[in-house]
């Protein structure tokens, strides 16, 4: 999760997971793989399966006696520190593939991540392609479909390590959506599709200072967002501040921005934005084209006009909506659980001591329980190989290496602090290809509240003991802004509370769509997806009526909404 987070307090491993789901890495969320698996497939003789020809008996942690060199590319998410004689090429964890696996990594190219996807796909046109990289759905689908990526069957089973399979079972709809005719042609890399979960994030401290409950329903929502506009909570004498607050991309689920992103709104009217939904006929609909988005468009539109929305959203993304709340001028927004690790919003308590974002449930319109939508799959990335590699399962070796190091309880603490943050540098960052237990979130969470609540942390492993040691600080009354950020996620009443009230309530909602992206999805999905945001926004800002929404949903159709509804309805039938 750290790979994907900007901020520079989160600690390492426990980031790990956030970071995976959080920054970037949500693209495609709808836009998986083909013919659905709920398992591995079974390792079976193919023509094109590798065979381990190059090791005669498969042993997933075996050292290449003469060293092997593996090319591969990097696509930075965050800004990598090292220590002092250190880089890329040369690290604790490059030396451990080299001492512990015989394995030298070579990057053919190393970009940052705003250049990552159209640089691979590049490479994939030219056939300039690594031994061993990462991909995105859409990219997996295209190279499987030309045949330029091995079949990782048979090295799946003979190779990954039991701690390696058990994180790739439990990622949802992994190993399905990297399955295609049978064989499994990547290694999905994901979190817990929980870990997506809309919440609502207020200024507990101007709830308590304006005397306010906290939110039951969206009318209650709308008396906050009034309150803290008219009623100056910041206490400067100034009509300065905002209710609530919205980014440029309106959503986080296509790429968008988290912080500020309105899922949790929209849900709150049973309206589910770029996700698609089970119809009354039982056949699979487009939720943003649903006629529950309008009353939610013309209720955002209210709150526009009167001035509960910052007047400026449209042109700003989550990091500088974020700046709006660090400055002490937004009250409340929607987001997803990692929102006071990133954004940071720590730098906001360094200015105010007295600020304190708290995550609460969504809420409804209605008597209907609200139900936050989640993405069918949530996958950061497919590790995929390449057909002419030499040394295909070293991949297999690579991620259990890491798995080990990172997670296998026999690791001494340590090795595991040294492998993952040092100081303020995020070791773990280094390593091409991290896996992890995808649902170890909502684990930590509840590990952590146990051991506050026995005072004995002795069961704790060394990423929840890291979790533990932030909200004890708090507890004490002697933690920092980055203890207070870390608190507000994992701990007692932290956001993990929130998706956990979620689960146990079954009140999630995933996407039922989960395929590679149709064919009208790949020519015109970007056209729509534009055409929506700026329908919306427009909407929004009151520049177009409501009952545009309605032309809206004409053009949707017209321009390619339906083709695509029949195809992912085709797609349902053929599972």
């Amino acid at each position: 999760m750290y790979k994907r987070t900007k901020a520079a307090a989160v600690a390492s491993l426990l980031c790990l997971t956030l970071v995976v789901s959080a920054c970037g890495g949500n693209k495609d969320k709808n836009a998986e793989s083909s013919a659905p698996a709920s398992s591995a497939p079974a390792s079976a003789s193919t023509s094109d399966s590798a065979s381990p020809s190059a090791q005669p008996a498969a042993d997933p942690f075996g050292k290449y006696d003469q060293g092997i060199e593996i090319s591969t590319v990097r696509i930075l998410k965050n800004e990598l520190k090292f220590q002092s004689g250190e880089d890329l090429d040369n690290n604790i964890w490059t030396r451990d593939l080299k001492d512990q696996l015989g394995i030298t990594l070579k990057n053919k190219w190393v970009v940052k991540a705003d250049q990552g996807a159209e640089k691979m796909n590049v490479s994939i046109a030219s056939g300039d392609l690594p031994d061993v990289f990462a991909v995105n759905a859409t990219q997996l689908k295209q190279l499987a479909d030309a045949g330029q990526i091995l079949d990782l069957t048979d090295l799946y089973q003979q190779y990954a390590s039991p701690l390696v399979k058990e994180f790739a079972d439990a990622t949802t709809n992994g190993l399905a959506a990297a399955t295609f005719g049978g064989k499994l042609m990547a290694f999905p890399a994901g979190v817990a599709t929980i870990d997506n979960s809309p919440m609502l994030w207020i200024r507990k401290d101007w709830l308590t200072k304006l005397n306010l409950a906290e939110p039951k329903t969206m009318d209650d929502v709308q008396k906050i967002a009034e309150a803290f506009v008219n009623q100056d909570p910041d206490g400067d004498g100034k009509k300065d501040t905002y209710g609530l607050g919205l980014n440029k991309t309106l959503v986080w689920t296509n790429g968008g921005g988290a912080f500020g992103s309105l899922e949790g709104f929209f849900n709150g009217y049973h309206a589910y934005p770029q996700s698609w939904i089970k119809a009354s006929d039982g056949t699979l609909a487009y939720g943003s084209v649903q006629p529950e988005m309008k009353a939610a468009l013309a209720k955002l539109q209210e709150m526009y006009k009167n001035g509960l929305i910052d007047k400026e959203f449209g042109v700003k993304d989550e990091n500088k909506e974020a700046e709006l709340a660090n400055s002490g001028k937004l009250g409340m927004f929607y987001g997803l659980m990692w929102n006071t690790l990133f954004p940071s919003l720590g730098d906001g308590r360094k200015n105010d001591p007295n600020t304190d974002w708290q995550a609460y449930p969504i809420v409804s319109v209605d008597g209907n329980p609200a139900n936050p939508q989640t993405p069918a799959v949530s996958i950061d990335q497919y590790y995929v190989v390449n057909k002419k590699a030499e040394h295909p399962e070293a991949l297999f070796k690579m991620l259990n290496l890491f798995a080990k190091l990172q997670f296998d309880p026999s690791t001494p603490k340590d090795v595991w602090q040294a492998h993952s943050k040092v100081g303020d540098i995020e070791v773990w960052g280094y390593f091409p290809f991290t896996v992890g237990r995808p649902d170890k979130n909502l684990t930590i969470h509840h590990n952590i509240v146990k051991a506050l609540d026995s005072k004995d942390p002795s069961s704790l492993n060394p990423e929840e003991t890291d979790a533990y040691n932030h909200s004890l600080a708090m507890e004490q009354g002697k933690g920092d802004p980055t203890d207070w950020a870390y608190d507000k996620t994992f701990g007692r009443e932290g956001s993990f509370k929130v998706i956990d009230q979620y689960v146990t309530g079954n009140l999630l909602k995933p996407s039922e769509f989960y395929g590679a992206p149709t064919q009208t999805m790949a020519d015109k999905n970007a056209t729509l997806l534009k055409m929506e945001l700026e329908t919306f926004t427009k909407i929004i800002m009151g520049g177009s009526s409501v009952d545009d929404f309605d032309k809206f949903v004409s053009d949707w159709k017209k321009l390619g909404g339906d083709q695509i509804t029949q195809e992912v309805n085709d797609w349902a039938k053929s599972k």
